[in-house]
């Protein structure tokens, strides 16, 4: 039996247990990024447990019927897979949910007719199914937003959890952590951007500490990966797909340009790849924000948006970069590699967010006549708006930053980088490492 490892989302998923006024869940999120994993873990807390995959269990899906009754249904399925379901007691999980309209949809009659029972729903592919069914169960099914692990989850799957713990409660811009703690932060960075947070190569880092080994797992999950492409939709090719998907990999951190992806294919057919990659959660928009207010996402302009790769990962996988190249770089080379620390940085902000909101990441960047001046990220916390810029060291020139923090009146942004914790000319300069913090 494959080890489990502690994910951010756990500590949630047992408050959903406790809540009287919980609702169904619809975990959501890429394949392979963990959430069946999740959710057998929560069951390790109930009595009784059964897991229905639609995709192995079809006949399943005959169950549910027109006029649905969910008394019948548990005395069904409770028959089928000799367990009980008993409220309280029972936890109810559909996996493979975009198998069937039918299923998703009576989601919301557990909400409404029986509402003690812990339900729990996920799938591959799923926002495909649910594009198709945009009022499925507004106010009556919770979503719940999972991605692969983020750095701080890689530690502790090491058994660094005291690391982090240190890292997160005592470490502060006027508090850095000691230079060892620090150096050892670096090193496994260093790591962190060639294995990745899928689960799968996360398990194998830790029981070989073998790059090459993880590569062969990321290649197999890329494999997996086009496989899903004749399943998004039939008149966009796969292979438009995969060019598509390389295309921002190669153009990580710069403003997506459409006419690079090549190979014969126009705007359109670009952005409609664009679109079903982010629909399958391995792609994410980064969209330009003019930032003057709350929420950000009120004053976008769509021409200018970037994408990330969501692993780290599988995209140096995908691009054949060498473990030697990343391992052996000095601090400056190793920041600014490829939009790497950029992607690092978006993906990390996206990970310590909440659950339970599909977040959005913006940047900013001037756009009158002959400006220069360009923001990584662009965050609001606590009802105010900051900036966030990643640099190689103290000699990356911070006016952009300035710029925006002038034009904007913000008290302080944020400089993400290899430098330990400190702060200077209001700026909060936070380790790469330590993102969490932000």
């Amino acid at each position: 039996m494959k080890p489990y490892y502690e994910r951010h989302i756990d500590d949630y998923l047992l408050e959903w247990k406790n809540d009287v006024n919980r609702k169904p869940l619809l975990v959501r999120g890429a394949r392979q990024v963990g959430k069946s994993s999740a959710v057998r873990h929560l069951g390790e807390h109930f009595k009784y447990y059964i897991e229905v995959n639609l995709e192995k269990q079809q006949n399943i899906k005959t169950l549910f019927g027109d006029n649905l009754d969910l008394k019948i249904l548990c005395s069904q399925l409770s028959a089928i897979f000799h367990t009980p379901i008993i409220a309280g007691e029972t936890l109810l999980f559909f996996d493979e949910i975009q198998e069937s309209e039918r299923v998703i949809a009576s989601l919301r009659y557990f909400y409404e007719d029986l509402p003690e029972l812990h339900v729990i729903a996920a799938g591959s592919l799923l926002e495909f199914a649910l594009k198709e069914m945009p009022s499925f169960g507004v106010g009556r099914i919770r979503s719940l937003y999972m991605y692969p692990f983020s750095f701080d989850e890689f530690l502790a799957a090491q058994g660094l959890k005291l690391q982090v713990d240190f890292k997160r409660k005592q470490a502060a811009p006027n508090l850095p952590l000691p230079e060892p703690l620090h150096q050892q932060m670096v090193t496994q960075l260093r790591s962190f951007y060639l294995v990745g947070g899928m689960p799968e190569a996360v398990r194998m880092w830790v029981e070989s500490a073998n790059f090459q080994a993880c590569s062969t797992v990321h290649n197999d999950i890329l494999d997996t990966f086009q496989d899903d492409f004749s399943k998004y939709k039939m008149r966009i090719s796969p292979l438009a797909l995969i060019h598509t998907l390389k295309s921002v990999a190669v153009q990580t951190g710069s403003k997506f340009v459409f006419s690079e992806v090549g190979n014969g294919m126009d705007t359109s057919m670009v952005k409609e790849s664009l679109d079903l990659l982010s629909l399958a959660g391995l792609i994410i928009p980064v969209t330009h924000s003019a930032a003057n207010g709350i929420p950000l996402g009120a004053e976008i302009n769509t021409k200018f948006r970037k994408y990330l790769f969501f692993d780290m990962g599988l995209m140096q996988s995908m691009l054949g970069i060498q473990s030697a190249d990343l391992l052996f770089a000095d601090e400056t080379e190793f920041v600014n590699k490829g939009g790497l620390s950029e992607l690092f940085s978006g993906l990390e902000l996206i990970k310590y967010a909440s659950f339970l909101k599909k977040p959005e990441l913006y940047y900013w960047q001037r756009m009158e006549r002959n400006a220069q001046a360009e923001v990584d990220y662009v965050i609001c916390r606590h009802d105010t708006i900051y900036p966030v810029e990643v640099k190689a060291g103290k000699s990356g020139s911070m006016q952009s930053m300035y710029k925006f923090m002038e034009l904007k009146r913000c008290a302080y942004g944020f400089r993400v980088s290899l430098e330990p914790f400190s702060e200077y000319n209001n700026v909060k300069v936070v380790p790469l490492y330590a993102l969490s913090h932000i």
